[in-house]
């Protein structure tokens, strides 16, 4: 009888960050880090609290915009996001369990983990730097920076327009496609033709719902969000998008290597959108940012 064999794992290939991007996934492996640091342990009850949870999925998303689901620099890492200790057995009436000292354990380990992945990071933008070019070209539309900001949105009206106000606040030409003449031209000829911006901003709300086949539905974006998404990373290049997701909505694998932003009701999101647009290359008055 033939020996039954186990067939290797696949990994995905490791997402090639740009140097602005890899400095970005530092600064979050940094924040992750502080919050472990930081963490009170007393919170702990059976093992569990709803703030270790929320780190353990902070620590998971992280490393993922950082290098990419299933990659093999992520499977070295996430074992960082193992906080909860769980006993082996559990004796009634026995001496209680001591949950402090392993997750304290746990947590020195994610440290040391994260603190690496963190080095790795470091030397692959040392390598970049070193290898780039003195002056490396960019897509012809990326070159301006332009104040006109094509904003990609789907059935979403209230962020559209809280956007838009927004962009316009901070001296940004808000592009919105429907407001555009149609001049007999199909939607994708009206991308093209007012495709001309300095920045693309897409509006990633939970506007359709989808699964893979006999899965349970689940939040999507529109299919045509999905769509101008990718036709602005290839026409002005990663740096020069950015995306703003509203509520619970699925993020597709291939964009893992694209910023984005939770776009939520505190207005955080305006910070971290103007931090983007100054990292791109543009103007931006801080003080406007302030106003209400």
């Amino acid at each position: 009888m033939a020996r039954k064999t186990t067939p290797p794992t696949l990994t995905a290939p490791k997402l090639q960050l740009t140097e602005r991007e890899i400095k970005r996934s530092i600064e979050r492996i940094e924040t992750r880090i502080s919050d472990l640091e930081t963490f009170d342990v007393g919170t702990l009850v059976s093992g569990g609290s709803p703030e270790l949870t929320t780190l353990t999925t902070a620590i998971k998303d992280t490393l993922e915009r950082c290098f990419g689901e299933n990659t093999s620099a992520y499977n070295r890492f996430i074992p960082a996001a193992k906080l909860r200790y769980s006993p082996m057995m559990f004796v009634s009436g026995g001496p209680p369990i001591d949950y402090v000292t392993p997750t304290r354990r746990n947590i020195g380990n994610a440290v040391a983990l994260l603190n690496e992945a963190k080095r790795s990071l470091g030397e692959d933008l040392a390598d970049l730097e070193h290898t780039l070019p003195e002056s490396t070209p960019l897509p012809l539309s990326a070159k301006s920076n332009s104040r006109r900001i094509f904003v990609v949105h789907g059935h979403d009206t209230g962020s559209r327009e809280t956007l838009a106000r927004f962009l316009e606040r901070m001296d940004f030409e808000p592009i919105i496609l429907h407001e555009q003449a149609n001049q007999g031209r199909t939607i994708i000829e009206k991308v093209e033709a007012h495709g001309d911006v300095g920045f693309a901003i897409v509006l990633l709300t939970p506007d359709d719902e989808g699964s893979v086949k006999g899965g349970a539905p689940e939040p999507r974006a529109r299919q045509n969000v999905l769509l101008e998404l990718g036709y602005f990373i290839g026409r002005l290049g990663r740096n020069k998008v950015c995306a703003l997701k509203y509520g619970t909505v699925e993020i597709p694998s291939d964009f893992a290597g694209v910023v984005w932003e939770q776009m939520d009701d505190t207005g955080g999101w305006k910070q971290a959108l103007t931090r983007e647009l100054q990292a791109a290359g543009h103007d931006v008055d801080w003080n406007k940012l302030m106003k209400r």
